[in-house]
C-alpha cells in the first residue's frame, strides 16, 4: 500500500485544505509512500496530476448546482438529474484516475465533509462503495458548521455522501468538538489529527521582509501588524481594526494577508469602510502573496507568507470560528506575539497547551491593547515566543502528524 491519491475540489494557494495536504504529502513521502493527485484545480507536480474541472467548486455547472439546492428545502427535478450526470461522469474520471496510476489508498481532503461540490462528494462515496478501497477521509469543517448550508433541499445527499458511512474509509477530524459531532450526529467514530506545523525545521529570513516593509509604506519604525487569514466574516476582522486603533500608532495600518476566497467581496469593502471610521489604513496584499509550501518551487507572486510574517511585529487572529487554526501555528513557528480570540476550538484544544499569548473574549478592550505592548518589549519576547516554539514542536509538529497518520494506515493491513 505505497500509491496514495489525494482527491479535493482543489490542491492549490493559500487555503487551509491546501496547506494541510502539502504536510501530509511531505510526511507520507518521508516514509516512502508515492502521492498522487486529483482535483478541479492543482498546484502539483504535473506527472502525479489529474485535473478535472468539473471537480472545482467554483466550476459554473457546479455553482448552479449548489445554487438551486442551497437555501431551499426542496431541489427540483432537473437538479437532481445534473447531479447523477456530473457524479458520473467525475466516478468515471476517478476510475480513470485510480487505474492510471494504480492507487492503493485514497485521501479525500474535505470533499467528504462541506458540500461545496455535491456530485464530487457522491462519485467519491460510489468510488469507494463500489470498489473497497481502503480510504482515509480528512474532514476539516462539516455542513453543520456553516449557515449557508443549514437551509437546504439535499439532506438525503448530505447523509449519504458528507460524510459516507462505509466499511473501508477511516475517518479523521482536526478537533475535539468535530469529533464530538461526528460521532454524536452520525455514529462515526473519529481519530483527531490537528493541524500541524515544521517546527523541526526552522524558517530562515530572508531581505524580502524588509522589501515588504517598504512596499507597504512602512517604515523601521511603524508596527507591522499583520492580519494573515482570508478576508471572510467569520474572521471577524473589525476587532483587528479596533485594536489597530486602540494601539494610537503614528501611522496606523492592518495588512490583510489573504484575498476573499469563496464568499465575496461585500465584507472586504465593509471592513474598509469600517477601518476609515477608525482612522485605520487596511492593506490588502493577497495578490502579492504566495505560500512557500506549496508543492511547485515557483509562483507568480512577489512575496511568500514567510515573508509577510517575518516582517510583521504583531499578529491578529480575532476568529469567532476556526476549524482549528492554521493561521496560529504559523505564528508561533515564525515566533510572533498574537492577540488571540479565545473561539471554541482555541479554548478545547490549543489553550490547555500553555501557550503565552494575548487572549481576549469577543471584543477589545484597552487592557489587551496594555499586555499587546507588553509582549512587544524585546525584553519579554524573545522568552515567550521560544516557549511558544517549544510547545508547538510538543505538540504540533510533523512528528506527531506522522505517529498518528501511519498508525490509521496499519490498521488496513
Amino acid at each position: 500500500m505505497k500509491r496514495i491519491g489525494f482527491i479535493s475540489t482543489r490542491i492549490a494557494g493559500t487555503d487551509g485544505v491546501s496547506l494541510e495536504t502539502y504536510k501530509w504529502y511531505q510526511v507520507l513521502e518521508r516514509k516512502g509512500y508515492e502521492c498522487y493527485f486529483f482535483a478541479g484545480e492543482l498546484d502539483t507536480p504535473p506527472e502525479r496530476s489529474m485535473l478535472e474541472p468539473l471537480a472545482h467548486f467554483d466550476n459554473p455547472e457546479i455553482e448552479k448546482i449548489h445554487d438551486a439546492c442551497f437555501g431551499m428545502t426542496t431541489r427540483g427535478s432537473s437538479a437532481s438529474t445534473r447531479i447523477q450526470e456530473i457524479k458520473d461522469r467525475l466516478k468515471s474520471k476517478l476510475y480513470e484516475f485510480c487505474g492510471h496510476f494504480d492507487i492503493d489508498l485514497l485521501i479525500p481532503e474535505n470533499a467528504l465533509a462541506i458540500p461545496m461540490n455535491i456530485p464530487l462528494g457522491m462519485a467519491i462515496t460510489e468510488y469507494i462503495a463500489e470498489t473497497g478501497i481502503p480510504a482515509i477521509a480528512h474532514h476539516h469543517d462539516f455542513s453543520w458548521e456553516r449557515n449557508r448550508f443549514l437551509i437546504n433541499g439535499v439532506r438525503d445527499i448530505l447523509h449519504y455522501a458528507f460524510p459516507p458511512v462505509l466499511n473501508s474509509i477511516r475517518h479523521v477530524v482536526i478537533n475535539t468538538e468535530a469529533s464530538r459531532q461526528l460521532s454524536y450526529r452520525r455514529g462515526i467514530s473519529t481519530v483527531i489529527i490537528p493541524n500541524v506545523f515544521d517546527f523541526d525545521s526552522p524558517s530562515i529570513e530572508s531581505h524580502n521582509g524588509a522589501k515588504l516593509r517598504q512596499e507597504l509604506g512602512l517604515s523601521d519604525k511603524d508596527l507591522f501588524v499583520l492580519q494573515p487569514t482570508r478576508v471572510v466574516p467569520r474572521k471577524w476582522i473589525e476587532r483587528a481594526v479596533e485594536l489597530v486603533s486602540l494601539l494610537e500608532l503614528e501611522n496606523p495600518r492592518l495588512v490583510v494577508s489573504h484575498e476573499a476566497g469563496d464568499e465575496g467581496d461585500l465584507y472586504a469593502e465593509r471592513i474598509l469602510e469600517y477601518a476609515h471610521r477608525l482612522g485605520v489604513k487596511v492593506i490588502y496584499t493577497g495578490d502579492k502573496i504566495g505560500t512557500a509550501r506549496r508543492f511547485r518551487a515557483t509562483h507568480d507572486k512577489e512575496f511568500t507568507m514567510d515573508d509577510v510574517y517575518h516582517a510583521s511585529d504583531l499578529v491578529t487572529y480575532p476568529s469567532g470560528y476556526e476549524g482549528f487554526g492554521n493561521a496560529f501555528l504559523e505564528t508561533i513557528y515564525f515566533k510572533k506575539p498574537i492577540v488571540v480570540n479565545r473561539y471554541s476550538i482555541f479554548v478545547e484544544d490549543i489553550e490547555p497547551c500553555g501557550f503565552n499569548v494575548i487572549p481576549f473574549e469577543g471584543f477589545v478592550t484597552k487592557e489587551i491593547v496594555d499586555r499587546a505592548k507588553q509582549f512587544l518589549d524585546p525584553q519579554n519576547l524573545k522568552t515567550m515566543v521560544e516557549q511558544n516554539y517549544a510547545l508547538g514542536t510538543k505538540h504540533f509538529s510533523y512528528k506527531v502528524l506522522e505517529k498518528k497518520l501511519l498508525s490509521i494506515i496499519e490498521t488496513f493491513y
